[in-house]
């Protein structure tokens, strides 16, 4: 069971405060991995999830990528903290949380890409001018930010 599974059955549905970390994994011509997933409603999204006991924001960043994508990320760079009341959500299950997402940035990785099928439907990578339309909206504003900065 995981963390998250365990602290729910404590507190409930009431708002908690979870972290977790996505990473920005380009291939050499610059462009993004993105995960079609599952859940929410097929979206496109960053490899990511939420941290678990005892792991530091990097390795949960590391975690989720070779477990979502088969890819060991290399050389993860920090490239913003995003929190407070903007990163509000409530689950469909009505979970409430507050979410801490750390993201970091790859350039070098090794493996053979291949999706998770209960979590991805396809990997693809992308530019970063040319996202999906249909995309995690906190992930399309992290990755324009990441644009901005650039």
């Amino acid at each position: 069971m995981s963390y998250v599974e365990n602290l729910r059955k404590y507190v409930g549905h009431q708002p908690v405060i979870l972290v977790g970390a996505l990473c920005l994994l380009f291939d050499r011509e610059n462009r993004v991995l993105l995960q079609q997933r599952v859940h929410p409603h097929e979206t496109w999204g960053l490899p990511g999830g939420l941290m678990e006991l005892g792991e530091s924001a990097e390795q949960t960043a590391a975690r989720e990528v070779l477990e979502e994508t088969g890819l060991t990320a290399e050389g993860l760079e920090l490239v913003d903290v995003y929190s407070g009341k903007d990163n509000f959500a409530v689950a469909a299950n009505g979970d409430a949380f507050y979410n801490v997402t750390i993201v970091y940035r790859a350039n070098a990785y090794h493996g053979e890409l291949m999706h998770e099928e209960t979590e991805s439907i396809q990997l693809a990578f992308f530019p970063l001018k040319a996202l999906p339309e249909k995309m995690i909206g906190s992930h399309r504003r992290i990755l324009n930010d990441f644009s901005e900065k650039e």
